[in-house]
């Protein structure tokens, strides 16, 4: 179960619990519903994933991974704050366990997308990295000595210069510019119409839309200085990125390219690479929780 910020995403999954001779993760089933705010109204969702998901299996489920977004207390299953979605220390694992009758492992969104492509996807050559998905937020999974780390990974709540503010109280943050949500709300703003998400605007971009471009090439700016300060502090030697807005390609990678080199002085430029899962690593990653946590028991 992968809670994003719009989405929440589910999979009936089964394998073991890396690629290679053994049995990988395979998808049997896929459902997917809006996320509701609130830590009641996403158990009470999940929980009804979680019965759609069985009723399909031949067989018992074994465990359920569940991912949120925001800041999360991994081993006491609590989601401590989420600016999107309106909670605070909400007990997940003991609500959603009462609710199912399953184990539950939890973790964070973003760190488990990260472990799923370390693990199955496009980082699987990489000692340190960072895994970077862009959605309604943005965040990172960071990779040290081909390990995810215990670690916040808010990058799109670092303060870049710009006086957008942002839905967690500060002004500046990447989020504010570079995250989907944000794209197509300035973009609407600017042209003043309304656009489906930030794909669209993309198309428009393609289209040659004025608009489009100067939306477009501020979310860059904003994302290239985030990453430029994760190249400061840690010299990864690559930032994958994923979500949605990678699914853009050369139209976000190019730019992207261009103005880190404009900005690189001492700091190792990452490479830049694109997510090879797709919107499957959230719940991929929950997967890989899931069958940890059964492993060490």
């Amino acid at each position: 179960m992968d809670v994003g910020g719009t989405e929440t995403k589910a999979a009936l999954i089964s394998g073991a619990g890396d690629a290679g001779p053994g049995r990988p993760p395979t998808t049997l089933a896929q459902r997917r519903r809006p996320t509701r705010p609130t830590g009641d109204a996403v158990v009470e969702d999940v929980a009804a994933l979680v019965a759609d998901l069985r009723a399909a299996c031949p067989h018992p489920v074994d465990a359920v991974g569940l991912v949120v977004p925001g800041i999360v207390d991994e081993p006491t299953g609590t989601g401590v704050y989420s600016a999107n979605l309106g909670w605070r220390d909400y007990p997940f694992t003991k609500n959603l366990e009462a609710a199912t009758g399953a184990r539950v492992a939890f973790g964070h969104d973003v760190r488990a997308g990260g472990l799923a492509e370390l693990r199955l996807g496009n980082a699987r050559d990489l000692r340190n990295a960072v895994i970077m998905p862009i959605g309604t937020g943005i965040a990172a999974a960071l990779v040290v000595d081909h390990r995810v780390i215990d670690a916040p990974g808010e990058i799109g709540h670092v303060d870049v210069g710009h006086p957008d503010p942002c839905g967690c109280g500060q002004t500046g943050c990447v989020e504010a510019r570079a995250g989907s949500a944000a794209i197509a709300r300035r973009y609407g703003e600017r042209a003043n119409t309304r656009v489906s998400g930030a794909a669209e605007v993309a198309a428009r971009l393609r289209a040659g839309d004025p608009d489009a471009a100067i939306t477009w090439h501020e979310a860059v700016d904003a994302l290239a200085k985030g990453i430029l300060l994760v190249a400061a502090l840690l010299g990864p030697e690559a930032v994958v990125l994923g979500g949605g807005l990678a699914l853009a390609g050369p139209l976000l990678t190019d730019p992207l390219t261009r103005r880190l080199d404009e900005l690189v002085t001492f700091q190792r430029r990452p490479e830049l690479r694109l997510a090879a899962l797709g919107d499957e690593a959230g719940c991929l990653g929950a997967a890989l929780l899931a069958i940890n946590m059964l492993e060490e028991t």
